[in-house]
């Protein structure tokens, strides 16, 4: 499979369930695929007016080519997605959780050093104590030609998906 071809793939996979925007940048991050999820729940008592409690979940995802992966381009690349989060997510008392996802796709098959800058990747920010919600970055870098998929922990939970 090509990588162009993976990624467009991907967003039709993720188009079911989030807003796609294609050729995305926000300051220094430019990438080739932007998604976004938002998911609002409420409880109420006989009336929407009168609301027990209600909490929001956001999802990023944030796909980049890369033609060939180093260690310092995993490094800027978690360094943008640093960034971006602080933009992208904006606590208020009804903010549960905000995940941002950011995919590397590669044409050359990553070597250990990278595969090990993946793996050890780890970023979790709380609200005001966890009371505002929290932030979780997934890393994921993804080799379309032997559909090797290199998470950090937190990826692990999609890993599946990118395959």
């Amino acid at each position: 499979m090509e990588d162009y071809g993976y990624i467009d793939k991907l967003a039709e996979k993720l188009s079911a369930y989030f807003d796609i925007e294609k050729d995305w940048q926000m300051e220094n991050l430019c990438c080739d695929l932007y998604a976004k999820s938002y998911i609002k729940n409420e409880k109420y008592i006989l009336t929407k007016k009168a609301k027990i409690y209600g909490f929001e979940n956001y999802e990023h995802c944030i796909v980049k080519y890369f033609h060939d992966v180093g260690v310092k381009d995993v490094d800027d690349f978690t360094d943008s997605l640093k960034c971006a989060a602080d933009k992208l997510v904006t606590p208020h008392d009804e903010h549960m959780s905000s995940i941002i996802t950011g995919v590397m796709v590669t044409a050359e098959k990553p070597d250990r050093d990278v595969a090990n800058a993946v793996k050890r990747f780890k970023f979790h920010k709380s609200f005001a104590f966890g009371l505002k919600g929290w932030m979780d970055i997934r890393l994921i870098l993804v080799h379309p030609q032997s559909g090797e998929v290199i998470t950090n922990r937190k990826g692990k939970e999609v890993a599946k998906f990118y395959a």
